[in-house]
C-alpha cells in the first residue's frame, strides 16, 4: 500500500486538544485528542498548562512522523484567542499562559485611560469591545504595569496558534486572524497596530505579518462556508455564545453596535467579518437545569421534544417562576422562545441593510429542532439551513492553505444543509 499525502492540524480548544489528519478529500484518516489539567498562575487564577501542552504538540508529531501510512505534505494550527505566549531573547518560553477569564483590574483600566483616552473611542478604531484580558493587548499592558520583572524578560509575544508554529518551525510570525480579533491592538482604519500600541512599544514584541502560520479558531471555522458559498450568507455559529458573522458586511461599527457585543474579526485575507455575539449557549444550560429539576426530568430529556407551533408562548418567562407551565414541553418551548428572541437581536444588528438571503447555523442549537423552527419563522424572508460540518475549525485551517499542498480541487460536499421550511414545518435536506 502507498503511501497517502496527507496535512496534519493541531486544533487547540480551552478543553479539548486535537491532531486531525485529513487526506486529499479533506476527510479525515486518523485523530489524536487529549485534555490537559488546568495549572494555578501565582494569583491562584486556573490557567493552561503551556509546557503539557507543548510537550504534547511534539510527542504527537513525533507519532505521525513514524506513521508509514502517510506523506506530511502540510502542517497547520487553529487555536482559540486572546491568549498570548511570550518568549526571551533566547525562545525560551516564559510560563504563565495567563487565562483571558482572568480578572482586569480597575486601576490598570483607569490607568490606561487616563493616559490614552477613553477605551471607547480605541474600541471603534480598533473594532474591540473592552473586555479585559480578553482584549489581547491590554493583557501585555496589564503586565508592563503590575509585573515590570516579567515585562522585562519578553523579547516576543505570540498568539497561542503562532506559538505551535513557532514550536514546529523555529519561526517568528504573526497572523492578521490573530492580531485583528477583540486584541484593541490593531487600527482597522489605517491597516496597522493603534497608536497606543507603538507608544508602549508592544508592536516590537510581535514578530512581522506572515500567512499559513496558525489561524485563530473562529476565523478558521468560516472558512468552509467562504470555499462552499459565493452568494452573501450570514452564519450562526452556536455554543456557550452564539456568534453571527457577517463577512459580507462592510460597513464600519458603530458606538451603539460596540456597547451591545458587536465587533470586527478580520479575516484570513485580511477583510474585516463583522461580528454580534449572545450567551445563550450558558443560558440554555442553565435554563435545562432549573426545568429538569421543577419538573423531575433526567438531564437529556429536553432532546426527545418536537417542535410544536401551537404551544402558547409567553414574551414575559423567566426560569425564576415556572408555576403557570403545565408541563417541561410548554416551558421549554418558552425557554428556546426567549433564546431567539435574544438572538434575533443580536444577530439583527449585523443583518440588516444587507443582501444576504441565506442563513447557516451550525454547532449545538443547529440539531435543536425547536430553536431552528422558531428562528426560520422569525426569519421567514431569508432561507434558514441547519448546517452540518465536522471540525469546522481544522478544516478551515486546512482549506487555508490548500494551493500550498494538495493537487485536487476542494470537494464540493463539505457542508451538508438541512432546510427549515417556514410555510410547511418541515424540514428538507440538500
Amino acid at each position: 500500500m502507498h503511501p497517502i499525502p496527507v496535512i496534519l492540524i493541531f486544533d487547540i480548544g480551552k478543553t479539548n486538544k486535537k491532531l486531525f489528519v485529513f487526506n486529499e478529500a479533506y476527510k479525515v484518516v486518523y485523530e489524536l485528542s487529549t485534555q490537559i489539567t488546568e495549572l494555578k498562575d501565582e494569583d491562584g487564577f486556573p490557567c493552561e498548562d503551556i509546557l503539557a501542552l507543548s510537550n504534547w504538540v511534539l510527542s504527537s508529531l513525533d507519532t505521525l512522523k513514524k506513521e508509514s501510512a502517510y506523506i506530511i505534505k502540510a502542517i497547520h494550527y487553529a487555536a482559540y484567542g486572546a491568549s498570548l505566549v511570550y518568549l526571551n531573547e533566547k525562545g525560551e518560553l516564559i510560563e504563565p499562559l495567563y487565562n483571558y477569564l482572568k480578572p482586569f483590574q480597575e486601576a490598570t483600566k483607569n490607568s490606561f485611560e487616563n493616559k490614552y483616552g477613553s477605551l471607547d473611542e480605541i474600541s471603534l478604531t480598533t473594532a474591540s469591545p473592552y473586555l479585559g484580558n480578553l482584549n489581547a493587548g491590554l493583557q501585555l499592558y496589564r503586565i508592563k504595569k503590575e509585573k515590570p520583572e516579567l515585562f522585562q524578560k519578553m523579547n516576543w509575544a505570540l498568539h497561542l496558534p503562532q506559538y505551535i508554529h513557532y514550536l514546529v518551525t523555529g519561526e517568528l510570525a504573526s497572523d492578521i486572524t490573530s492580531i485583528g480579533c477583540h486584541t484593541m491592538l490593531w487600527n482597522f482604519e489605517n491597516h496597522g497596530y493603534h497608536h497606543w500600541v507603538k507608544e508602549e512599544g508592544l508592536d516590537k514584541l510581535f514578530p512581522a505579518l506572515k500567512s499559513a502560520v496558525g489561524l485563530h479558531d473562529s476565523s478558521a471555522a468560516l472558512i468552509p462556508y467562504l470555499s462552499s458559498f459565493h452568494e452573501p450568507f450570514l452564519l450562526i455559529s452556536t455554543g456557550t455564545w452564539c456568534i453571527s458573522l457577517h463577512p459580507f458586511n462592510e460597513t464600519a461599527l458603530t458606538t451603539s453596535e460596540l456597547t451591545q457585543d458587536s465587533l470586527c474579526y478580520l479575516s484570513f485575507a485580511g477583510r474585516p467579518v463583522k461580528a454580534s455575539r449572545v450567551f445563550s449557549g450558558k443560558e440554555h444550560e442553565l435554563g435545562v437545569e432549573a426545568l429538569n429539576t421543577y419538573f423531575n426530568k433526567p438531564a437529556e430529556y429536553f432532546s426527545t421534544i418536537h417542535y410544536n407551533k401551537l404551544f402558547h408562548i409567553d414574551e414575559n418567562f423567566t426560569i425564576e417562576d415556572l408555576s403557570c407551565f403545565k408541563d417541561f414541553e410548554t416551558a421549554y418551548h418558552n425557554l428556546v422562545a426567549r433564546l431567539v428572541r435574544k438572538q434575533i437581536i443580536s444577530t439583527n444588528l449585523i443583518l440588516a441593510n444587507t443582501q444576504v438571503k441565506r442563513i447557516f447555523v451550525d454547532g449545538g442549537f443547529s440539531n435543536n429542532e425547536i430553536f431552528m423552527n422558531m428562528l426560520a419563522r422569525s426569519y421567514s424572508e431569508y432561507e434558514v439551513f441547519a448546517a452540518a460540518i465536522p471540525q469546522a475549525s481544522s478544516l478551515g485551517a486546512a482549506l487555508a492553505v490548500h494551493e500550498k499542498w494538495n493537487t485536487e480541487a476542494i470537494p464540493n460536499n463539505l457542508i451538508s444543509l438541512q432546510y427549515y421550511s417556514t410555510k410547511t414545518n418541515e424540514k428538507g435536506i440538500l
